[in-house]
C-alpha cells in the first residue's frame, strides 16, 4: 500500500459514544410491564366449558356433512 493512503493515529478523530433516546429504554420497560400485568391478571380467568372427546367432535362433523350434502 502507498503511503499516500496511509493514516497516522493522530489523525483520527476521537470515538464518541452513541447516546441513546429516551425512548429506547423506556418502551421495552413500558412493554415489559403492560405484559406483566396481562399475565398477572388472567390468573383469575376460568376456562371455557368445552365437551371432551372423541363424541362431540364426530357429532360436529356429521352436522358439517349432512348440511353439505342438503
Amino acid at each position: 500500500m502507498p503511503a499516500a493512503f496511509r493514516r497516522s493515529p493522530a489523525a483520527r478523530p476521537p470515538r464518541q459514544r452513541p447516546r441513546l433516546p429516551w425512548w429506547a429504554l423506556a418502551l421495552p420497560v413500558v412493554s415489559f410491564a403492560v405484559l406483566l400485568a396481562l399475565v398477572a391478571g388472567s390468573s383469575r380467568a376460568g376456562a371455557a366449558e368445552v365437551p371432551q372427546g372423541l363424541g362431540p367432535l364426530l357429532e360436529i362433523l356429521a352436522r358439517i356433512v349432512r348440511s353439505g350434502a342438503g
